[in-house]
């Protein structure tokens, strides 16, 4: 019966911890940091256009591309392909990728890609490609969009985001923000 008592207690607390207080923390927090809690919301001209924290597709050649995503950008699924390094399915899509990267950049070689470029990432909504991912791009951008590749370099060099606290992680390169920036600097030029 002792025991009985402990379990229900136990039982008690947790769900009074895990069903109000937890949950209580959590929302104060978010009211702490309302811009992150709603996913760090990029906005122009008073419209959200993206978040900070989302991956988006972005495939005009006139832009700088992001990491591949196994659930189509689909902030609602989140999640990976769940397939293997060496499975037969995602050594093809990943091929595919890199094929499909070498029409749109004929000066490349299929080494020199970077793997973030042509594989999805455990989330699939990753934001950020490394800074390499970034300038092998630049000479495609440049010439879309009738710049000198310098400037665009540039660029690419300022939005380099070192990592967290100077430790954690590794530098990247938010593909959104990227954009918004040559977008910015494409209307200065006008």
């Amino acid at each position: 019966m002792k025991t009985f008592k402990q379990s229900l207690l136990l039982t008690f607390l947790l769900l009074l911890f895990f069903g109000g207080v937890y949950p209580i923390i959590i929302w104060a927090v978010g009211n702490l940091f309302p811009h992150q809690a709603v996913g760090s919301p990029v906005t122009k001209n008073g419209q959200i256009i993206g978040f900070e924290n989302v991956g988006q597709n972005f495939s005009a050649e006139n832009y700088f591309w992001g990491r591949p995503s196994a659930v189509g950008y689909n902030a609602a699924s989140t999640g990976g392909s769940n397939l293997g390094p060496t499975n037969p399915a995602h050594l093809e899509a990943v091929k595919a990728r890199i094929d499909t990267f070498l029409v749109y950049h004929p000066y490349l070689t299929a080494s020199e890609i970077p793997a973030d470029l042509v594989t999805a990432s455990g989330g699939g909504l990753d934001p950020h490609i490394s800074p390499k991912a970034a300038m092998i791009q630049v000479k495609r951008v440049a010439i879309q969009r009738k710049v000198d590749d310098s400037s665009l370099r540039v660029i690419v060099q300022s939005h380099i985001e070192p990592p967290i606290f100077g430790i954690f992680g590794t530098e990247k390169v938010n593909v959104l923000k990227l954009n918004l920036s040559l977008d910015e600097m494409m209307k200065r030029n006008e």
